[in-house]
């Protein structure tokens, strides 16, 4: 696993150093748009409960990519469902209201973060149980306007966006190495296939996106002068997790 104190951006006058603690904050965001959930609940109708999870398979790299992220924006660590699973999470309020600050600047990219964010932040202003109670089966009514924004106009690639995309190829991506050598990177998505594309875009790709079933979007590419460039950026903006012991085992295969 590759771990270096800065990484490098684009902030369009060439790429520039930034520090650790805010790149994670960037990769945070891509990890939760993948692997994550903001969740309301309530404590028998008498007063509501947030919080924030991320769940992953219980491996070290996973275990020590969601301390790092702890020891930069807070949460807790468990282990549950019998050792197999490692689980970040967020129950504190003022911990959570840390958290919107740093979505704030980095919004979520995906259609259901992005309601869930929403459904979160007016539970936290109106702090009412009647008000969750009516309007909970309501927290992705505005999902298809999101996904149906893009259709007409063009998704605008944010400036974190490539410390954003190594958070969600943690969470989405696949390295795929095969014998015959036809080694392959793929990602998809629920609903929002005009991140797939973005992506498509980001990485010069120029297979089409599939869409294997209703609302599932995948890009898979085998073509080898895109898979360096998703290998560079893996490098530069670096994956924290199991993904980045995959990427190191594809590497060594990929260059053989």
């Amino acid at each position: 696993m590759v771990n270096t104190p800065f990484v490098y951006i684009n902030k369009g006058e060439g790429y520039k150093k930034i520090n650790e603690d805010e790149f994670i904050k960037m990769f945070f965001v891509g990890l939760m748009d993948g692997d994550g959930s903001i969740q309301v609940n309530h404590w028998r109708k008498q007063y509501l409960q947030y919080r924030l999870v991320i769940k992953l398979n219980n491996i070290k790299s996973n275990f020590e990519m969601l301390i790092k992220i702890a020891k930069t924006i807070g949460g807790t660590i468990r282990i549950v469902n019998s050792n197999k699973e490692v689980i970040w999470v967020v129950d504190r309020k003022e911990t959570i209201i840390k958290i919107i600050s740093i979505f704030e600047i980095y919004p979520p990219l995906t259609s259901k973060l992005q309601c869930q964010l929403v459904f979160l932040k007016t539970c936290l202003i109106k702090n009412s149980i009647d008000w969750y109670l009516s309007n909970r089966e309501l927290k992705y009514s505005n999902q298809l306007a999101i996904i149906k924004s893009f259709e007409d106009n063009p998704f605008i690639v944010p400036s974190y966006f490539s410390s954003w995309l190594s958070g969600f190829i943690e969470a989405d991506g696949c390295f795929s190495i095969r014998v015959k050598k036809n080694h392959s990177f793929s990602i998809g998505q629920n609903n929002d296939l005009y991140l797939i594309n973005a992506i498509k875009q980001f990485f010069k790709a120029s297979n089409k996106v599939r869409n294997p079933h209703k609302d599932f979007y995948s890009l898979e590419i085998y073509k080898k002068e895109i898979l360096k460039n998703i290998i560079n950026h893996c490098l530069n903006y670096t994956l924290l997790g199991e993904k980045a012991v995959s990427l190191n085992k594809f590497i060594k295969v990929f260059y053989k």
